[in-house]
């Protein structure tokens, strides 16, 4: 029997912390609730349940969603105002019962695998009971899942996630997906193209398909059989409408032959790869249990280049993990400069209690990563401004997605996932236009479209050859 309660409009404010599958999760659970009557909301004033989705990755993780708490708490006293607070994601699937204990104002607690449920587990807190679900289901969350109206995807834009892959059997110790996530597990393949087809039939142009270890998919198709990451993209270049695909977060031990031969043969694929190494030195990324070494890592890269010699890199690093010493900080700068990043994400190396880093002997100093920190963004920084400068002078297919900031300005993305303005009517917007770069900034380059015939056909490599002269 249907709840009528459920019906009556509510609004639904949910803060997502973390990585683009939390974006994904936090627009899921949305569908999840729009049945039952929830709408977003960008106020958090006007909310009748907020939701904190929660990222463990991040330094003092659980100390800014204890703060967020506490400012809920105030706004709901002070406000008058009754609506349900409730706390899902990494974080709350790690330390839920430590959550209800030290937030007594919070309702609802809530794993990433659990939010499926979110509507019976929101029934049970309306009975006056606080839940705490952080228990991995037997069921297929995905299975039970209401796929979003047309409209709401719409809304949403141009360009969409669409998880493929969920948790990591790598154990990385520094690292707490295998243990907030859970084991490695894939959707089957059929579920991902109508989940793909749904989005594309919405209007969406560009799908960048997600896991915690996303080029370890491997989906069974309709006979039982096991596809790779590669035959997926393969799959899913064929649904027509959908004019680009993009994968992240790998691991360097899962770029297959026969991944590497997707970047060579499917046009669809775009020419840039997140392919984190976290640092240049052997004797740290064994203490990191990376299960690769720096040589394997290089290899790999020359083998991604030499199927798609345009491909961009784009790289994690953490600097001042246990033990880790000047020169093995000097390796990690070394491998920087050998590879050469479009664009990377740096870290501070943070305690993640339950880690086996949490208690390796050898912690570094505070200071000494701060400024170990600094120096590789200095480095990382010139090498990203350095790619943009390169782009200057080619002609790069872009997908134009939004209004500009300026009227008369569109903006887009490039393949190498660049902000891109540019002058164009607004009736581009959704299509794929040659653009020649004419300027680059710190954040953004800039374009004018051109015709076809005036194409140039520059490899990155030939562009950054004349940008050294």
């Amino acid at each position: 029997m249907t709840d009528t309660t459920e019906l009556r409009p509510r609004k639904l404010f949910i803060k997502t912390y973390g990585c683009q599958m939390n974006v994904y999760d936090s627009d899921r659970m949305a569908d999840a609730l729009a049945p039952h009557g929830y709408e977003p909301t960008p106020v958090i004033d006007d909310a009748d349940l907020v939701v904190l989705n929660t990222c463990h990755i991040r330094e003092k993780a659980s100390e800014k969603v204890f703060s967020e708490l506490g400012r809920l708490a105030e706004l709901r006293r002070e406000g008058g105002r009754d609506f349900t607070i409730g706390v899902a994601g990494c974080v709350a699937q790690a330390e839920g019962e430590e959550i209800a204990r030290r937030s007594k104002a919070v309702d609802l607690v809530f794993g990433p695998q659990s939010y499926h449920r979110l509507p019976e587990l929101l029934s049970r807190v309306r009975r006056g009971t606080p839940v705490v679900e952080t228990e991995f289901p037997e069921e297929d969350k995905f299975e039970h899942l209401p796929l979003a109206q047309k409209q709401v995807i719409r809304s949403r834009g141009l360009t969409a996630f669409l998880t493929v892959q969920e948790g990591c059997d790598k154990f990385c110790s520094f690292c707490v997906v295998p243990y907030t996530r859970g084991a490695e597990t894939s959707r089957p393949l059929e579920q991902v193209l109508t989940e793909a087809r749904r989005l594309i039939e919405a209007g969406v142009r560009e799908l960048t398909l997600l896991g915690q270890n996303v080029n370890a998919y491997h989906g069974l198709d309709a006979a039982g059989r096991s596809v790779g990451l590669g035959e997926l993209c393969a799959r899913l270049a064929e649904i027509e409408g959908l004019a680009r695909l993009r994968y992240t977060t790998s691991h360097p031990s899962d770029m297959t032959d026969e991944l590497i031969a997707a970047h060579r043969d499917n046009d669809k694929l775009m020419p840039y790869l997140h392919l984190p190494v976290q640092s240049g030195s052997d004797a740290i990324l064994k203490v990191m249990n990376r299960r690769h070494t720096r040589a394997d890592y290089l290899r790999t890269i020359e083998r991604i280049k030499a199927a798609r010699p345009d491909v961009a890199l784009s790289g994690d690093f953490i600097v001042g993990f246990p033990g880790e010493t000047d020169a093995d900080f000097e390796q990690t700068l070394s491998i920087v400069r050998e590879v050469g990043y479009a664009s990377a994400f740096t870290f501070k190396y943070s305690i993640r209690p339950g880690t086996p880093g949490a208690d390796m002997d050898g912690q570094v100093e505070e200071a000494v990563k701060t400024e170990r920190l600094a120096r590789l963004n200095e480095l990382v920084t010139a090498q990203m401004r350095g790619f943009a400068r390169a782009c200057v002078g080619r002609t790069l297919d872009v997908l134009l997605d939004k209004p500009g900031r300026l009227p008369g300005q569109l903006g887009g993305r490039s393949p190498y996932l660049q902000a891109v303005h540019l002058e164009a009517s607004a009736d581009l917007i959704g299509t794929v236009q040659p653009v020649l770069i004419v300027g680059a900034g710190n954040n953004s380059i800039e374009g004018k479209i051109v015709t076809h015939a005036e194409r140039n056909p520059a490899s990155v490599l030939e562009s950054q050859e004349l940008a050294a002269i």
